[in-house]
């Protein structure tokens, strides 16, 4: 079975399962049943969208907040140091 475009990546190494278990999570405050087998084909695209969107004001939000905080955000294309 197709399982969509894969050309979205998360762009720092090792955050694809952090995105997933934050994709779930909203989508449970939301109150979006979450599929058991971890396909979301059958959601329909309004609800993904609604995980998608809350997703990103999470996240835009908590930039915010470490901006407010005097913290300095990565360049795009940056490579994090490695200790």
């Amino acid at each position: 079975m197709a399982r969509g475009q894969q050309r979205n990546r998360a762009l720092v190494r090792g955050a694809e399962q952090a995105l997933d278990q934050f994709k779930y999570e909203v989508a449970q405050e939301l109150g979006i049943q979450i599929p058991a087998d971890g396909y979301w084909g059958d959601i329909p695209s309004r609800q993904n969208g609604a995980v998608g969107g809350h997703m990103v004001r999470r996240m835009i939000q908590l930039a915010e907040q470490q901006l407010a905080q005097g913290a300095t955000m990565p360049r795009a294309g940056a490579q994090p140091r490695q200790s």
